[in-house]
């Protein structure tokens, strides 16, 4: 790997960091807090492809895992994963792998609408339906309960969508991360290199 790509890892990871400064919201009826770090985690994947975006996560995984305090409010530490929010926090790894691989999928034909999917799919499809179970197991309520009350979640949801495909797109346009990279079968564009 080369210190490019190091920086760019290091980078996501401090950019998820601080949308964690945005103070969360806590919802009366739901025990998992609505905070702007999942917006960086589509960020990390549609800007930095799947290898370079799943492990700018995952860094910041470990982050919470050691103690720091980069979540909302100041928290971090072991105890996070066993709270009902764990799972989504557990998820954003993978989540952006598949904003990723999405994108360097679709990056021939990139733009507002087609950057849209990878973020809803990997984004919020991934982080919902790795975070959902979780919290129905760790709240102790069904995971019907936790799927009405992930409802509240949806518009804002949709909105770092959004955010994340224009900058996407933008970024995209001015100084692409993901660079084309030739295959037997021609040339395509990937992240991976």
């Amino acid at each position: 790997m080369k210190t490019k790509d190091l920086v760019y890892i290091a980078l996501f990871a401090a950019i998820v960091v601080a949308l964690g400064l945005f103070p969360a919201i806590e919802l009366p009826f739901s025990k998992v807090p609505i905070t702007a770090q999942s917006l960086g985690v589509m960020l990390a994947g549609s800007i930095l492809g799947w290898r370079r975006g799943g492990l700018a996560l995952l860094v910041f995984v470990l982050l919470v895992a050691v103690g720091l305090p980069v979540l909302p409010g100041g928290r971090g530490g072991m105890g996070i994963f066993f709270l009902p929010s764990g799972g989504f926090v557990l998820s954003w790894p993978l989540a952006a792998v598949v904003v990723g691989y999405l994108t360097e999928r679709l990056w021939g034909r990139y733009n507002l609408a087609v950057a849209l999917v990878p973020n809803l799919v990997g984004g919020v499809l991934v982080v919902y339906a790795i975070g959902l179970p979780f919290m129905a197991a760790v709240a102790n309520i069904s995971l019907g309960q936790a799927f009405t009350i992930m409802w509240a979640f949806v518009p804002g949801d949709v909105a770092k969508c959004v955010l994340a495909a224009l900058a996407a797109v933008a970024v995209r346009r001015t100084h692409p991360l993901l660079a084309p990279v030739a295959t037997a079968s021609g040339p395509s564009r990937s992240g991976t290199r």
